[in-house]
């Protein structure tokens, strides 16, 4: 892993470091112990994760950048305890309504597999939040059965709706908000994955677990209403 890494330019004010192309948590857990010792005693604009990538974003133009590249990979090295990610493991719900669920009966056909084991085999996982993109709050999860994996659709949904838990290739997520996208919808969450006005906008982050929670559409309608009247907490587990 160590001499795998390679450092590119990034635009005039950034710095893009890239680890081999493989999603693993081995891979997450030395990006976000170089993330660690990078924020510790530089000062950036921005550290951005990516499944097998850091963007380094500067608040001034790079103009020595083998000057830059040589300090990193000093810190790199750099001997010190960093203690493994020990993220919070969260319990979403979910709701797998045929309502919500417009696709589950497609993957159904193409996996020749009923829905109620498609639900099972989605919810039985504890995936891995490796980085949150592609729209604020969007938690890109490692660990989806490849039972149930399916590839992305060739045309895209112009409208998918918030709280849409959905599928794509072997990956899974939950909507943040209204979008265009071209994932496997199989349920929708009734829970805020981004509300701007909070402290912390996004309760999870890099590293951290999720389990999905099967819930009937009374129990959707339920938390709906609680998260309505600011009285819903985000459950966590353990």
């Amino acid at each position: 892993m160590l001499n795998q890494l390679t450092y590119k330019t990034f635009g005039k004010n950034a710095i893009l470091i890239e680890w081999p192309a493989v999603i693993s948590e081995e891979v997450l857990q030395d990006i976000v112990a170089y993330k660690t010792k990078i924020e510790r005693l530089l000062k950036l604009q921005d550290v951005i994760v990516g499944y097998n990538s850091l963007l380094l974003v500067y608040n001034f133009e790079i103009e020595k950048f083998q000057t830059k590249v040589a300090l990193l990979k000093e810190l790199y090295f750099q001997k010190g305890v960093i203690s493994k990610i020990r993220g919070v493991h969260w319990s979403v719900p979910v709701c797998y309504d045929p309502v919500f669920g417009i696709d589950l009966e497609l993957i159904s056909t193409r996996k020749n597999k009923s829905v109620e084991e498609i639900v099972r085999l989605h919810t039985e996982v504890v995936y891995k939040v490796f980085f949150i993109g592609f729209l604020p709050g969007f938690l890109y999860l490692g660990g989806l059965n490849s039972e149930i994996a399916l590839p992305r659709k060739e045309t895209p949904r112009l409208r998918v709706p918030k709280g849409a838990v959905a599928i794509g290739g072997h990956q899974t997520g939950v909507y943040p908000a209204e979008s265009s996208g071209g994932w496997n919808i199989i349920g929708n969450s009734p829970v805020s994955f981004f509300e701007m006005d909070k402290i912390t906008p996004c309760f999870a982050k890099t590293g951290d677990e999720i389990s999905f929670e099967s819930i009937s559409f009374e129990a959707y309608t339920s938390i709906k209403e609680q998260i309505e009247n600011n009285t819903y907490q985000h459950k966590k587990i353990g």
